[in-house]
Parts: C-alpha cells; sequence; structure tokens
C-alpha cells in the first residue's frame, strides 16, 4: 500500500529546510507532526523533599536542552544564585552551546562531551574530587547512573522535569498510513490514548532499539527502523520505505 499520510510523533521543526518538509515535497506525502509525549518542570519545593539543596554541588552534568532549562528554572525558584565557580559537564555541543542561554562562556568552566554519555566519562573521572549534580527527567537512561557509578564519583540524581503523556483525544477519528516514533513512552502514549488501538494497515516507524522492543512488546508490527547503516535518520528511512511501496 501506498504512504499518502504520516504522523511524526515529536513537535514540527523550527527550521524551514528540515528534511521531513524535502520529504514532503519530493514524494507529495502529507506529514503532520504532534507530540505524544511533553515535558512538565517539577516544583521546585518538590526538589526539595529529595534532599538537593544546590549549595552543595561543585559541578553539573547537562545531558540536554530540557535538563539545563530546568536546573536554571528550578535555581531561580530556590533563589539560588548560581556561583561563577559551578563546571558544566555537558553530554554534547548542542547541550553546551544551548548553555549560552544562561551563562556567559568566558566565564565559565565548560567541559564538552562528543553525542554519547560514554564520550563524557573520561572528563568526568578526570574531576572526580567534584561533587556532582545530574539534574534529570523521571525517566532517566539506565547507563548514565551505571557509568557514573563505575567512575565511583560523588554524583546526586534530582528529578527537576517529568516526561508526560499527551492528551490526543482529538485523533480518535484520525487515520494515518505511518506513525513515527522516537521513545517507549511515544508508544505507550499510544495506548494509554487508545488502548483498543488496532494496527491493521498503519506503518509503524521506529527510531532506537527502546522504541522497537516497546511497539513488539504491544504486539505491534514494525516497518519502518531507524537508525540503520543506510539509514541513519527517521527521514531517511521513511524516504527509502516510501520509494519501495510508492512505484
Amino acid at each position: 500500500m501506498k504512504v499518502k499520510t504520516i504522523l511524526v510523533s515529536q513537535p514540527a521543526p523550527k527550521v524551514e529546510n528540515s528534511p521531513y518538509f524535502e520529504l514532503e515535497q519530493k514524494y507529495k506525502v502529507k506529514i503532520d507532526f504532534r507530540p505524544f509525549i511533553h515535558v512538565e518542570g517539577v516544583e521546585a519545593k518538590e526538589v526539595r523533599h529529595q534532599k538537593i539543596d544546590l549549595h552543595n554541588f561543585t559541578a553539573i552534568i547537562l545531558t540536554s536542552k530540557n535538563s539545563v532549562d530546568h536546573f536554571f528554572r528550578v535555581a531561580e525558584e530556590m533563589r539560588f544564585k548560581v556561583p561563577e565557580t559551578l563546571k558544566y559537564f555537558c553530554q554534547s555541543e548542542a547541550v553546551a552551546y544551548y548553555l549560552q542561554k544562561y551563562v556567559v562562556y568566558r566565564k565559565r568552566k565548560i567541559y564538552v562531551g562528543q553525542k554519547d554519555f560514554a564520550d563524557l566519562a573520561p572528563l568526568i573521572k578526570k574531576y572526580k574530587d567534584e561533587k556532582f549534580l545530574l539534574p534529570s527527567s523521571d525517566q532517566l537512561n539506565n547507563d548514565i547512573p551505571t557509568t557514573l557509578d563505575q567512575l565511583k564519583v560523588n554524583w546526586v540524581p534530582g528529578t527537576f522535569y517529568k516526561t508526560v503523556m499527551s492528551d490526543l483525544s482529538d485523533l480518535a477519528d484520525v487515520k494515518y498510513d505511518v506513525l513515527a516514533f522516537f521513545s517507549p513512552t511515544g508508544i505507550k502514549s499510544l495506548f494509554k490514548n487508545f488502548p483498543d488501538f488496532s494496527q491493521d494497515n498503519t506503518r509503524i516507524a521506529v527510531f532506537g532499539t527502546s522504541t522497537q522492543k516497546e511497539a513488539l512488546d504491544n504486539n505491534l508490527r514494525v516497518d519502518i527502523m531507524a537508525p540503520a547503516p543506510e539509514t541513519p535518520s527517521m527521514t531517511m528511512a521513511l524516504e527509502k520505505y516510501i520509494q519501495k511501496v510508492n512505484k
């Protein structure tokens, strides 16, 4: 069956030259964007209940833009003046670049990994005498605590924001040829909103093995998988599939 409509379970891209828009124009398919999950901040008093005192830390580990936003939001709510001596360990260049929204680069000590958390480990180990805070969501990847424990550093996790399933009730009567998912929580949100969801002829596209596992655990048929050697991105995987079925 040909693909004419795709629902991407993420916010619409903010850049005009997004590969999704190129895909739309090239293959004359309709692509809609709708986040199946969203992030909500945890109140400062709830962070305090986790027995976290921001004065106790000399370094902070930032794994995403959300962790940056919510650390500084909580600090402001607590009326905590972030010291210039605080060290920042950013998982990627994108996170480090985003940090400039809150701090002046030349006045701060910032250490940057390549992409994955494992890339940041040698930098953290180099400064193992610091007291690290890891502000994160309530759904923290298991490899992060494991890595930090193996490094034998002094670190404390803090839930500063939560991943929440969005209300999708307005999509009840809308059908798409392809649904694209990027996290296990996105799949969970689908079934929370539509417990009786039947896949039928709907193609399921997934990004990452954990998302694939969640789909299979819910008896979904995975038709499109990314990343793969030939298709490292979701848009490339979608394009390859469209080329195959829209002949």
